[in-house]
């Protein structure tokens, strides 16, 4: 046996170089599951060699891991947990733990939330401080209910007259703009305007609801500085029209001219004429607003009693002012052209 044979155990000669199966060169190969000798072409594409059972496990590589399929995966290329991996579009994906998708708007909603929240709080603190300001007012605290019930009722009266006023402007004022009946529409403004002055001046009686205030002296009579004050307070409450009456049927027009003086045997003096006791005054307006600013406490019915006497009061739903005034000549004033 030559040098390049070797002993295979079969008592065949084995050639040390790479045989093809089959044997001799030419001849079948005499096994039954033998593959055709065509597929042995080196034209043919070899198969990949199948590792088997008896392989050594020294041959595989590291980081290769045998499979059932026959297949080997390459454990070292597989991407690990939370490493992106490339989509079929190209973008980059992460492989294990999924990450939850950021929400754009929720801390923007969360800061809108904070904002809102804070401002119900600011608000909240305001009307409380604001209550806690008007409850704790001195004043106020120091006023009897009945007094800001009287005070709530002549701001609201005073309110509706002021509001038909503005009324009756705004209609004179759209009569005065009319086209053909501007001149009658002023003509009838201007003789409601002179009855009214000649009211406010004394010169024409009045009639209207009103109210009546009788002062009867105690232990001292009654002075003229008590009747001035009973005249500002009732002008102050809305009066509109005034005459003072003495115990011997005298009347007096009171207008803004009109002054008072002490005289003997607690008499009264008003614009030169001589009045004895009881004095009773007529006024027209509204007879609740005008008791109620006479009631003040500390007012003039206060006083009154305070120095031993009495103030009746007396509400009229026709309340008659009928005594004149002369008219006052001007020698200094003249109207603004």
């Amino acid at each position: 046996m030559s040098d390049e044979q070797t002993d295979t155990g079969t008592g065949w000669p084995q050639p040390a170089g790479p045989v093809r199966p089959g044997g001799p060169a030419g001849e079948p190969d005499p096994r039954p599951d033998a593959p055709d000798p065509d597929e042995l072409s080196p034209l043919a594409p070899e198969s990949p060699a199948q590792p088997g059972p008896s392989d050594d496990e020294s041959a595989v590589e590291p980081g290769v891991e045998p499979v059932d399929d026959g297949a080997t995966v390459d454990l070292s290329a597989m991407p690990r947990s939370g490493e992106p991996v490339a989509s079929s579009d190209g973008l980059a994906e992460p492989v294990g733990e999924s990450t939850a998708p950021v929400v754009a708007g929720r801390s923007r909603w969360s800061t809108a939330g904070v904002m809102i929240v804070a401002l119900l709080a600011l608000l909240g603190f305001t009307l409380v401080v604001q209550l806690k300001t008007t409850s704790t007012d001195p004043t106020l605290g120091a006023t009897r209910q009945e007094d800001l019930v009287r005070i709530l009722s002549d701001l609201d009266a005073r309110e509706s007259r002021l509001q038909q006023d503005i009324r009756a402007l705004e209609d004179s004022q759209r009569q005065l703009r009319s086209g053909e009946q501007g001149r009658q529409a002023a003509l009838d403004e201007a003789t409601r305007r002179a009855d009214e002055l000649g009211i406010l001046a004394g010169t024409l009686p009045a009639v209207g609801p009103g109210l009546t205030v009788q002062f009867d002296a105690g232990v001292k009579p009654i002075s003229a500085n008590r009747v001035l004050d009973a005249v500002q307070e009732l002008r102050g409450a809305g009066a509109e029209a005034m005459q003072i009456s003495g115990g011997d049927r005298a009347t007096v027009r009171i207008i803004a001219s009109t002054y008072f003086l002490d005289g003997d045997n607690g008499s009264l003096v008003v614009e030169g004429r001589r009045l004895t006791g009881p004095y009773t005054v007529t006024v027209i307006g509204d007879p609740a607003t005008m008791r109620t600013a006479l009631n003040i406490p500390g007012g003039v019915v206060a006083s009154v009693r305070g120095d031993g006497g009495n103030v009746t009061f007396g509400e009229r739903e026709v309340a008659e002012v009928s005594a004149l005034h002369v008219p006052i000549k001007l020698e200094h004033a003249r109207p603004v052209s």
